[in-house]
């Protein structure tokens, strides 16, 4: 069955060019912080602001295009230091709101912290050094002096779920949650293709081989700027070799055997449950 994306934003379309900030009396605002969004408390919590609370004088950052949510330009920006949040309203990371607020909208929040992320970190020329200026009319800067056009970096990596008659092969890395154990994955190489990234990234990790790699879906994963791309492979040969350094370690596990698994807003655990259903 096909794999849907938790953090693919739907509900937001970033239509460009950039509307003039004054053209639409009502705007939908995003505030970040750091890493964090501000969370709107009710009945049902909401990440999205009708207007912005810190709008009285003390705003600081400068306003920042992500989209059209229907007819209504949506904003984000940079909180200001120091300005009070509205009675019972709080800051929360992307990841620490599933559950708590509609699904679309924690896509929303890891997308307004990317796009502020990018916003922050382009703000000068990687080739001169010097400043750049958003562009209308696509989600770019140019710098002011020689020109070159800056881009949100989205970083291409693979994810692979491994087969071997009915166990799978899940592996544990330091940087993991305690007892979590997930599938191999790794950032694609410049000059390589899709296919070759998944038999280095298997053979570095793990030193086993794989064939009859498959597509299974993708997954934006905007922390800080990941593309996920899922696969499904077979295994092929050879034993088990971690370098106890990206993995420490890593084995097979039968449905019935599976040990602490990742998140379920993953493109990882999309893979391990669609493997336990006996979709793949």
């Amino acid at each position: 069955m096909p794999h849907t994306p938790f953090f693919s934003v739907t509900t937001l379309a970033p239509t460009f060019p950039e509307p003039e900030f004054d053209q639409h009396e009502k705007k939908h605002w995003i505030l970040v912080k750091g890493q964090t969004v501000a969370v709107r408390p009710g009945n049902i919590p909401s990440i999205i602001w009708d207007t912005d609370p810190a709008s009285s004088g003390s705003r600081h950052g400068n306003p920042v295009y992500l989209g059209m949510m229907a007819t209504i330009p949506c904003y984000t920006m940079d909180y200001p230091a120091g300005a009070p949040l509205p009675a019972e309203a709080y800051f929360s990371g992307a990841r620490e709101l599933q559950g708590k607020i509609p699904a679309h909208e924690v896509a929303l929040a890891a997308y307004a912290i990317r796009i502020l992320d990018y916003d922050r970190t382009s703000r000068f020329c990687g080739r001169c050094g010097k400043a750049t200026r958003p562009l209308r009319s696509e989600r770019a800067k140019l710098c002011t002096d020689c020109n070159r056009i800056v881009y949100p970096r989205i970083s291409p990596a693979i994810i692979v779920l491994i087969k071997k008659g009915d166990e799978v092969l899940l592996a544990r890395s330091p940087r993991f949650p305690e007892a979590i154990y997930s599938v191999i994955a790794g950032f694609v190489e410049p000059g390589e293709n899709l296919e070759t990234a998944v038999h280095r990234e298997v053979k570095e990790e793990v030193g086993i081989n794989v064939d009859n790699i498959r597509y299974f879906g993708s997954e934006p994963w905007p922390f800080p700027d990941s593309l996920m791309l899922g696969f499904v492979a077979d295994y092929a040969g050879g034993e088990i070799t971690i370098d106890n350094h990206e993995i420490e370690d890593a084995g097979w596990f039968g449905r019935e055997s599976l040990p602490p698994l990742p998140s379920q807003m993953s493109i990882s655990r999309a893979l391990i449950e669609a493997w336990r259903r006996g979709d793949i």
